[in-house]
């Protein structure tokens, strides 16, 4: 799965032809039939739930029941920072949501996004942010985290996308009084 998961991200949904996965997983073609009968849409479909497995396990459930949110919400910077390696990986759910196959992965690609914001929006009313302030500052961390993902590989200067991870952090803190 994760060299099916670099395929996607670095060429995109429309780019990873059934030979650049063969190539990246070792396996033929029709192994990767037998695997995912399903073919490409089936293999994309499977990688993005392994995603969401991780990001569920390690970002959102430990922002919804943590008992202490503050941890949990400087936890997720720490899990970003080493999810995405520091600026040097491109988020796959961002690669499909920008794609031609956008249409295909929209509700999976619509969960990460909605989750990930409420989950922070929870933790950050857990810290005492008051409802309307709480929604708004998840919303910004997430798009700006993804941003900051964008902006580092187009650069191709990785230390962009940690200096906004500090930034947001900084954000947080300080929102919070």
């Amino acid at each position: 799965m994760p060299a099916l998961a670099e395929v996607f991200r670095e060429h995109g949904y429309e780019g990873a032809s059934l030979a650049l996965i063969s190539r990246a997983t070792g396996l033929g073609k029709g192994s990767l039939y037998h695997l995912f009968p399903g073919g490409k849409a089936e293999m994309a479909a499977c990688v993005l739930a392994e995603i969401d497995a991780w990001f569920e396990a390690n970002l959102y459930r430990p922002l919804r029941a943590a008992e202490r949110p503050e941890t949990a919400i400087s936890d997720m910077f720490e899990a970003v920072q080493t999810y995405f390696r520091s600026g040097r990986r491109v988020c796959l759910v961002g690669v499909l949501a920008l794609g031609g196959g956008r249409d295909l992965f929209a509700e999976a690609v619509r969960g990460y996004f909605v989750r990930w914001v409420a989950a922070l929006d929870d933790a950050l009313r857990r810290t005492g942010h008051d409802a309307a302030a709480s929604a708004a500052l998840a919303e910004e961390v997430v798009a700006q985290i993804q941003g900051a993902i964008v902006l580092a590989r187009a650069l191709d200067e990785p230390a962009v996308f940690t200096r906004a991870l500090a930034a947001l952090q900084s954000r947080i803190a300080t929102a919070a009084g």
